[in-house]
């Protein structure tokens, strides 16, 4: 009797749609006005200490593991549980749970190939064939091309940098390496990407002797802390600060400062929040381990500390939030494929995640930025204003 208690409490006021609740034993409830967009089932009881505890890891590890189902659009579920000022989604006592994090090299190493080690063949069968993992660039409002997308996201990149032919670029956080490739063959600049991934290392070395750009392009299977005295005209890093941790976000940025030449230039990419830093416990246990998102004011304070100058940010929410939605249709179209090398538990996981990401994109608690920066006064070496950009 408790349980459903605190249950109704909790979910009387968590969305601002109405949904329909089945509870595991049998009895139904419908809270808001008018006919349900979706449907909550629990199988089972989640104890209240766990969901006390931390919500999103008590209620996404029930998701996983089949104790909890959702009938109807899980990303405007959970849309709605961040859209609603009194959700659990939101209230501080269902977000008690921080999880103690490290960042040394030794652990970074570890959470990197804990995530994009799983294997590139599982990557393949949903990600675009440029093997992007980031976010995408629509150019065109109704275009769902994610390949166009993400190409036009490298070109969008580089672009800001106004690189020159011959220059140097480091790109910290690599990938399988579209970014870098890219700047080598069709900008002439002479690159160096890093990684911590093994994975995404072969590969790349494999797709440089395939573009015969031995003398152009390299790629290190090392920590971007340990490259000592080298400099760079223009650094990027797309998808890389999120790994870092709130206690290495200063370093991060000193780092990408020591690297660039005087008057150098770089475009930092990566997930911020508006409202201020945060951890998720369920994504930081099953998804990205040491994962945490910086809030925008902490970033322009880092970056300024690291002696940088910013000379323009552009928010990107609403284009990560595409990215996600075609990621997810992608992914359940090769569900079977997926879950027959893995588990149904491993298949529910990654669903939740893309729509959780997405929703949480969508309803605005987290953002994607580009900043760019110079080492130097602002802009001094870019034109006066953005047309050269597009």
């Amino acid at each position: 009797m408790l349980e459903k208690t605190f249950y109704k409490t909790m979910l009387s006021h968590s969305f601002t749609m109405p949904v329909k609740v089945k509870y595991w034993d049998g009895k139904e409830e419908t809270y808001g006005n008018g006919e349900p967009q979706a449907e909550i089932i629990f199988h089972k009881v989640i104890p209240i200490k766990e969901i006390t505890n931390s919500a999103s890891l008590a209620l996404g590890e029930a998701y996983m593991n089949g104790d909890i189902e959702i009938n109807g659009s899980i990303q405007a579920l959970i849309n709605s549980a961040y859209q609603s000022a009194t959700s659990f989604m939101r209230s501080s006592k269902f977000r008690k749970f921080i999880p103690k994090q490290s960042h040394t090299e030794k652990q970074s190493k570890e959470d990197v190939q804990s995530h994009y080690d799983i294997g590139n063949d599982f990557y393949k069968l949903w990600l675009d064939p440029t093997m992007t993992y980031s976010c995408a660039y629509f150019t065109d409002g109704n275009n769902d091309d994610l390949e166009q997308a993400q190409i036009a996201k490298v070109h969008h990149i580089l672009d800001k940098l106004d690189p020159q032919k011959g220059n140097t670029l480091l790109d910290i956080g690599c990938g399988w390496g579209t970014l870098m490739l890219t700047a080598a063959k069709e900008y002439g600049l002479k690159v160096t990407g890093v990684t911590l991934s093994e994975e995404q290392y072969h590969l790349v070395q494999s797709r440089i002797k395939e573009m015969g750009l031995e003398n152009q392009a390299e790629v290190l299977l090392e920590d971007y802390r340990e490259l000592g005295d080298r400099q760079f005209n223009y650094v990027t890093s797309v998808g890389m600060f999120e790994h870092v941790g709130a206690e290495k976000l200063g370093e991060y940025f000193s780092d990408v400062a020591k690297y660039l030449t005087t008057n150098g230039v770089a475009l930092i990419h990566g997930i911020t929040r508006q409202q201020g830093g945060a951890t998720n416990a369920w994504i930081n246990k099953y998804i990205f381990p040491g994962g945490y998102i910086p809030g925008l004011a902490e970033i322009v304070n880092r970056i300024t500390e690291a002696g940088l100058q910013i000379a323009d940010v552009e928010m990107l929410r609403r284009h990560y939030q595409r990215t996600l939605e075609i990621w997810d249709r992608n992914f359940k179209a090769v569900w079977p494929k997926v879950e027959a090398k893995s588990s149904k538990k491993f298949c529910r996981m990654w669903d939740l995640y893309l729509n959780a990401c997405a929703a949480s994109f969508e309803s605005g608690n987290i953002d994607v930025c580009q900043y760019l920066l110079t080492k130097g006064p602002s802009g001094k070496t870019l034109p006066m204003t953005r047309d050269y950009i597009y």
